[in-house]
C-alpha cells in the first residue's frame, strides 16, 4: 500500500523522537497502527506518533494533553505535553502501550475500564478544559447521513430528533464540571509500561467536562441492543459503582441517568454503520442491523429526560 505524504513524514518524526530519547534504539516494532480520516498513528519501537484530525485546534488539544500529563495514574501521559505541526496537522508523541486483545473477549478489562472511569469522573480537572466532545461527534455522525435516501436512514434520523438539545450538541451539557473521557470503548485502554502493567486510558481528543454518563453510554447501548452480553455489562456497571462513580446512583435503576446518552450512542453507531455500509456497497451485517432496529424502537418511546444529578 502506498503511504500518504503525511504517513511518511509521521514515520520519520516517530523515528527521530524515539532516537532522541533512546540513542541506542533497537528500532524493533515499527509500522502504522491506524490510518483514518481523523487520525494517523505510527509506531517506532516504544514511541508512538499521532497526527490528530484536520482542523484540531492547539488551544483545545493542549489543555487535554496537560490533563493527561497531570493524571498519569488514569491517563497515558504524552511524552511531551505540547503538539507540533506537520503537514497542516497537529502531532503528539506517546509511549507505546499494549492494547486490549480483540481475539480474547473473555479477557476484556471491563472492571479496569469502569474503575478508571469512576476515578476520572471524581477527579477535579487539573486545568481549564473545553467541553467533552461526545455529543459533537454524535452530531457529526448523523450529519454524514444527509443525502442518503433509505428507510434505515429515516429511522436513525427519527431517533435522533427525539433526543434533548444537549445530546445533539445544540446546547450546553447540563454538567459543565465533571472530567470525562468522551469516547470510551475497550480500544481506548492500553497496558503501560509493560504488557502486564496497569491499564491506562488513551486518546484525549474528546476529553473534557460534561455529563459523565456519556462515558458509560457505549457499553450501555450495546447491552440494550443485545450486542454486549448481560454478564459483561454487569461486570462493568458493578465495578463502576464499587469505585464510587458519580454517573449513576450507587444502587437501584441506572437507566434514568443512562437513557439519553445510551440512545445518542446508539444513533451515532447506527449512523456510522449506514455510512460505512453505503461506502462499501453492501448490506448491513447483523450487529449493524441491530443498531438500526434499536433506533426504530427508540423513536416510538420518548427518552427519560431526567436531569443529571448533583454529585
Amino acid at each position: 500500500m502506498t503511504q500518504t505524504p503525511l504517513a511518511v513524514a509521521l514515520t520519520v518524526r516517530a523515528a527521530a523522537e524515539a532516537h532522541a530519547r533512546t540513542p541506542a534504539c533497537p528500532c524493533g516494532a515499527t509500522g502504522t497502527l491506524a490510518h483514518r480520516p481523523d487520525a494517523t498513528v505510527v509506531r517506532h519501537a516504544e514511541t508512538v506518533a499521532k497526527a490528530h484530525a484536520p482542523g484540531t485546534k492547539a488551544s483545545d488539544l493542549t489543555p487535554r494533553l496537560h490533563t493527561a500529563d497531570a493524571l498519569p495514574a488514569l491517563l497515558l501521559p504524552p511524552l511531551t505535553p505540547t503538539p507540533v505541526p506537520l503537514h497542516d496537522r497537529l502531532v503528539t508523541f506517546w509511549p507505546y502501550g499494549t492494547p486490549v486483545d480483540p481475539e480474547d473477549p473473555d479477557a476484556a478489562p471491563w472492571e479496569a475500564a469502569a474503575t478508571l472511569l469512576a476515578h476520572l469522573h471524581r477527579t477535579p480537572p487539573p486545568t481549564l478544559l473545553p467541553p467533552m466532545r461526545g455529543p459533537e461527534k454524535a452530531a457529526q455522525a448523523v450529519a454524514r447521513l444527509k443525502g442518503q435516501d433509505s428507510t434505515a436512514t429515516a429511522t436513525v434520523e427519527r431517533a435522533w430528533v427525539t433526543l434533548p438539545p444537549w445530546a445533539r450538541a445544540e446546547s450546553p451539557m447540563p454538567d459543565t464540571t465533571t472530567l470525562c473521557h468522551g469516547d470510551l470503548h475497550l480500544g481506548q485502554l492500553v497496558r503501560h509500561p509493560t504488557p502486564d502493567g496497569p491499564w491506562r486510558l488513551i486518546d484525549v481528543d474528546d476529553l473534557g467536562v460534561g455529563v459523565p454518563a456519556w462515558d458509560l453510554a457505549r457499553p450501555a447501548a450495546w447491552y440494550a441492543c443485545g450486542i454486549l452480553p448481560p454478564e459483561e455489562w454487569d461486570r462493568f456497571l458493578t465495578a463502576y459503582r464499587a469505585a464510587g462513580g458519580p454517573a449513576v446512583p450507587p444502587d437501584g435503576d441506572p437507566w434514568p441517568d443512562l437513557d439519553v446518552p445510551a440512545r445518542a450512542l446508539t444513533v451515532q453507531s447506527a449512523a456510522r454503520a449506514l455510512v460505512k455500509a453505503g461506502e462499501a456497497g453492501r448490506a448491513l451485517d447483523d450487529v449493524e442491523q441491530a443498531l438500526v432496529d434499536a433506533c426504530d424502537r427508540m423513536a416510538a418511546v420518548p427518552p427519560e429526560l431526567t436531569p443529571h444529578r448533583a454529585k
